[in-house]
């Protein structure tokens, strides 16, 4: 695989990863159901 094919591939696998992947220490919950900093704000 190319670089060029890597950085191409990276956001979908990224967004798969995160918002779809269950994780077992999250009862099969999606990483991105845990965040509640959406805004972007470190408060």
């Amino acid at each position: 695989t190319s670089e060029t094919q890597r950085r191409q591939a990276l956001p979908t696998w990224l967004h798969t990863y995160n918002h779809h992947r269950g994780h077992t220490a999250l009862d099969g919950q999606p990483p991105a159901s845990r965040v509640t900093n959406l805004s972007g704000q470190n408060t």
